[in-house]
């Protein structure tokens, strides 16, 4: 699997974005996904995850309410809606596919995820 992210860019507090991860490959569709994030200094950590059919999502307290990961299995894409965004939110976001066999316990551990796309830059003024 392939994974192409998009959509990142400079906002204003309080301002929204969608990101999309496009996937290549048929097994994106039997597996859940991630958006973990990365600002400068500090360790990736957990955004949002959806599990393969859109059935079960989780968010990290920080993002609970404003973000919202979706996904369209027929498109293979997934995305990650954004919205009341904050400066704290400035970060390289990553969306990452679960590795065959990956439990939904483990789908808040970056290192259980198989592949990952290049990261799309979010920057929120204030």
């Amino acid at each position: 699997v392939q994974l192409q992210a998009s959509g990142g860019g400079l906002v204003q507090a309080g301002d929204s974005l969608r990101l999309s991860c496009a996937a290549s490959g048929r097994a994106f569709s039997s597996v859940g996904m991630g958006w973990f994030r990365q600002a400068p200094g500090k360790e990736r950590e957990f955004v949002a995850a959806i599990n393969w059919n859109g059935g079960n999502t989780d968010y990290a307290d920080s993002v609970k309410v404003r973000f919202t990961i979706s996904r369209d299995n027929g498109n293979s894409a997934a995305y990650l809606q954004m919205s009341s965004l904050k400066p704290e939110d400035t970060a390289v976001y990553y969306c990452a596919v679960f590795r065959r066999g990956m439990k939904w316990s483990a789908r808040r551990i970056a290192s259980e995820y198989a592949y990952w796309g290049q990261g799309t830059q979010v920057t929120v003024s204030s």
